[in-house]
């Protein structure tokens, strides 16, 4: 009884699947690579965050054409090489069409490498290292600007703007914070900026004493974090409880509502290169924040990139379905899309252009302050 039983069932199913007019239930999968554990988890759930926001408001009005349903698979790399090709081996195996990821450039790399091979699409909403598009890859995009993009705009405000004579730097040695810098020592010569003092940390550290004692002889008149926001936020307070008088001036990756949280006094008049929003008064960028804002509060760094790289991926779902990766890739690549961070389309590389600006800490909020492009104050 029980083997006709199972037979009935399977006739029955396979009669229902191919009637006219009804199909099988199609599922679009897609996942996501950012650090949901550990000291950067707070960046790590604004990625996942965004994402979460583009496929409420998809599912809100009807969903991707073709698809009954999008599961989401978000999972944590943990700014971690092996841990993020593992995590992405897991997505491959899920069967995603797609992946938005990761944070840390030193993740992004090794697993943009397991994605491209698998024919999977990454887009990067945060991984600002230039080498994730120099290699070439087919299904490599970044939503975000690039490092040497943003050390250009360091270079040219302190030389330009605030004129000044010495810098000091200091960085983590991953491959972000580290290829920052470097480019910012690199598009320094012939300004005149004398570099006084390059020091390293390590991720996690909480105690910078040492490092700024040794930078604090050197007497600079900037120092640079090249750091990501946990530890940028430690070593403001730090260097202006050891006296540092230092203009303090830091990237996009310490411009999060924890800098202000947490930093407080020490964080005024910090500089800051962050790819400026448009105007809220861009119905996009109006519905993202009243989505974002009504379920997260205030969105992070990564919040709207990551948004974006998601309807991204959707729209272009929309156009050619998943089928078939080159072509969802060339739909990628063909985007043209007022988003929330900014407009986004795609050159041969996969780069969708840096729009960085120095915004300040003033009065505990980040306010915008020099347009790199005019040369002039906001």
């Amino acid at each position: 009884m029980k083997t006709i039983h199972r037979t009935l069932t399977a006739l029955l199913t396979a009669a229902l699947v191919s009637a006219p007019g009804l199909s099988a239930a199609k599922t679009l999968k897609i996942g996501s690579l950012s650090p949901l554990t550990g000291p950067y988890a707070a960046d790590g759930n604004d990625i996942r965050h965004g994402v979460e926001t583009a496929i409420a408001l998809w599912e809100a009005k009807g969903g991707v054409p073709g698809y009954d349903k999008i599961e989401y698979y978000p999972q944590d790399s943990a700014c971690d090489g092996k841990q993020a090709v593992s995590a992405a081996n897991k997505l491959v195996n899920l069967g995603v069409i797609g992946v938005v990821g990761a944070y840390c450039s030193s993740a992004t790399i090794p697993a943009s490498d397991v994605l491209n091979e698998a024919n999977v699409p990454m887009l990067t909403p945060a991984s600002t290292n230039e080498k994730v598009t120099e290699r070439g890859f087919k299904y490599m995009f970044r939503v975000c600007g690039r490092d040497d993009d943003q050390a250009k705009v360091v270079a040219k405000f302190l030389s330009q703007q605030l004129k000044v004579k010495s810098i000091a730097l200091v960085d983590d040695k991953t491959t972000y914070t580290a290829g920052l810098a470097k480019n910012i020592k690199k598009f320094l010569k012939g300004t005149g900026i004398k570099v006084v003092a390059h020091e390293h940390v390590n991720q996690g550290d909480k105690d910078f004493s040492g490092v700024l004692t040794k930078i604090k002889a050197t007497k600079p008149d900037v120092l640079y974090m090249s750091l990501y926001n946990p530890e940028g936020n430690l070593m403001a307070i730090q260097a202006r409880r050891l006296g540092l008088k230092a203009t303090l001036m830091t990237e996009d990756a310490v411009y999060h509502p924890n800098y202000l949280k947490i930093a407080k006094k020490a964080a005024e008049g910090t500089f800051l290169t962050y790819g400026q929003p448009p105007s809220e008064d861009i119905p996009e960028v109006a519905a993202f924040i009243k989505a974002y804002s009504a379920k997260y509060g205030q969105p992070g760094s990564y919040s709207a990139y990551a948004y974006d790289a998601a309807n991204v991926l959707l729209g272009a779902v929309a156009k050619v379905g998943a089928d078939d990766p080159a072509k969802l890739a060339e739909a990628i690549r063909a985007t043209q899309m007022q988003g929330a961070s900014k407009f986004i389309q795609f050159d041969e590389k996969g780069d969708s252009g840096s729009t960085y600006k120095v915004m300040v800490v003033r009065d505990g909020k980040f306010v915008p302050y020099w347009d790199p492009d005019t040369g002039k104050l906001y």
